[in-house]
């Protein structure tokens, strides 16, 4: 939250023209020291009081620079890559931008990369084929035996006998009769 430009102006004013120290108009206008520190330097620097912008992007302008040899390089070859524009953009310029900062440049100006359903041979649509030495069978069973699991022998998880549930015939043989 920033505090108001007439505390800022009343502690600058102590520290330029009343002959303060930094320390002692924080103390006397009760702020911190670092902001009575910043707000004199920004002050000397700028003749500003006044906060500085928050939030917002403050680092795309170095690519911004760039804009219409980007602009360009995508009108005369539409099928390049990102990594080739980024590889385009160090031999050329010098500049490092990674491949991130590059597609939110072209999302900022509208234009999208497509991928293009002629390169894509004869693979099945959406399925990826396999990365070579890639296992491609299912692994092996935990289980001693193939297609035994301990539910299935009335096992129990520690190896003695599971209890199974008893049918309503044998719950009402056991039942007492009902007294009225």
């Amino acid at each position: 939250m920033a505090l108001s430009d007439d505390l800022r102006q009343r502690v600058v004013d102590a520290v330029v023209s009343g002959g303060l120290s930094r320390n002692e108009a924080a103390r006397r206008f009760k702020v911190s020291v670092a902001s009575a520190v910043r707000w004199v330097k920004q002050f000397l620097a700028t003749g500003e009081i006044s906060p500085k912008p928050v939030g917002g992007d403050r680092r795309s302008g170095r690519i911004e620079v760039h804009r219409s040899y980007l602009l360009g390089l995508i009108r005369h070859t539409p099928d390049i890559t990102l990594l080739e524009i980024q590889d385009r953009l160090i031999t050329h310029y010098g500049e490092r931008f990674s491949v991130s900062v590059l597609w939110r440049f072209f999302d900022r100006h509208g234009i999208t990369f497509k991928k293009n359903g002629a390169r894509r041979g004869a693979a099945a649509f959406g399925r990826a084929e396999a990365a070579p030495g890639m296992v491609r069978r299912p692994a092996r069973s935990r289980s001693k035996e193939i297609g035994f699991h301990r539910r299935n022998g009335s096992l129990h998880q520690y190896g003695a006998q599971g209890w199974s549930l008893p049918t309503r015939a044998a719950i009402a043989r056991r039942r007492s009769p009902r007294p009225l």
